[in-house]
């Protein structure tokens, strides 16, 4: 299961969060130089299957890199990169959005997955339900992303219905009142929850969001710490393009990538299945841009879905007050430490 965007807390309680995790998960590549430091969204998943391929493979201990990944936590990952916790770190475009827009120190360094890898979610016995506008006046299991309402009431609205549903935020706990009938629709990943309900007898049906004229985006992607960039910028670039390596490996040979994945987290998954088929889905169709390549951004994908945030005024600025005047998105992301 997978993290969506979660609220900002005071740095006091991040100190004490990590307090008692300085171990980290994984023990560091190689004792050369101070640990970069990587946030991960959630317990590892597919997701993740080009940060753990790039660590199986050596490319961080070809770079000469020290690399842990921190245990994961309540705190966004936003949160403890902006902070100076984390390095880099996890993130989504929409919890991106609202963080960068209130001030934080995070840059976008590459785009893990190229479009929307969550889709609209019912099960698959619901046929009073067959198109986005069935949706009106349903119960919604949400995360408490301040960009999943908006999103959700453009896409019914798009396919002719009112938008008008009843949220009950449930974070992971999600997709069983789902599967219980406690909830009507719901978010997944459809490479990972999604996978996973046909795995346990409770398949679903999915509603992409492009299909009814919403905006694409970078629905996982890789940040770091601005300042960090900055002050580092040989071992940042190091960093990127190891991990760039890793997601090009798992494009190229996802089968590879995943023995990787589950090699580097055992008993870390329900079923090698799930990650097998997590990581040719992803393979086929997430990882890489209409180009061919892996981890590149464009401003044009930046301005569409960050835009529309922007337009619905749930976009809060440092002072926390809205804000609607959008900024050059080209600020907000880098695809200068790649390898071409």
């Amino acid at each position: 299961m997978l993290s969506r965007a979660r609220p900002f807390v005071l740095l006091v309680a991040l100190l004490l969060a990590l307090s008692g995790c300085a171990a980290g998960e994984t023990a560091p590549q190689q004792p050369g130089g101070p640990p970069i430091r990587v946030a991960l969204d959630w317990t590892p998943n597919t997701n993740h299957i080009g940060l753990f391929a790039a660590q199986q493979a050596g490319y961080f201990r070809e770079a000469g890199l020290n690399v842990e990944f921190l245990p994961y936590n309540a705190t966004s990952p936003d949160t403890l990169v902006a902070s100076g916790a984390a390095d880099f770190g996890i993130s989504f475009q929409d919890s991106f959005t609202f963080s960068k827009a209130a001030g934080a120190d995070i840059t976008s360094v590459m785009a893990i997955l190229q479009h929307w890898a969550t889709e609209i979610a019912v099960k698959a016995d619901r046929h009073d339900i067959r198109s986005p506008r069935d949706l009106d006046g349903k119960v919604y299991a949400g995360f408490g992303g301040p960009g999943e309402i908006p999103k959700m009431q453009a896409v019914i609205k798009a396919d002719g219905g009112r938008g008008e549903f009843r949220t009950e935020v449930l974070n992971t706990a999600a997709y069983e009142a789902l599967y219980a009938g406690q909830a009507d629709f719901t978010e997944p990943f459809v490479n990972v929850e999604g996978i996973e309900a046909q795995l346990r007898g409770e398949p679903v049906k999915t509603f992409r969001y492009t299909d009814y004229g919403f905006p694409d985006a970078y629905n996982v992607l890789l940040i770091a710490n601005s300042t960090v960039l900055k002050n580092d910028p040989d071992r940042s670039r190091a960093f990127v393009q190891a991990v760039q390596r890793g997601y090009r490996l798992a494009a190229d040979d996802p089968a590879t990538a995943a023995r990787m994945l589950k090699e580097a987290n055992p008993g870390a998954f329900t079923s090698d299945e799930l990650v097998d088929r997590g990581a040719a889905m992803l393979a086929g169709s997430f990882l890489r841009d209409p180009q061919g390549r892996v981890g590149h951004q464009t401003p044009e994908q930046w301005a569409r879905f960050s835009g529309f945030l922007y337009d619905t005024g749930t976009v809060a600025g440092p002072d926390g007050k809205p804000v609607r005047q959008k900024p050059d998105f080209t600020t907000w992301f880098t695809n200068d430490l790649l390898a071409p």
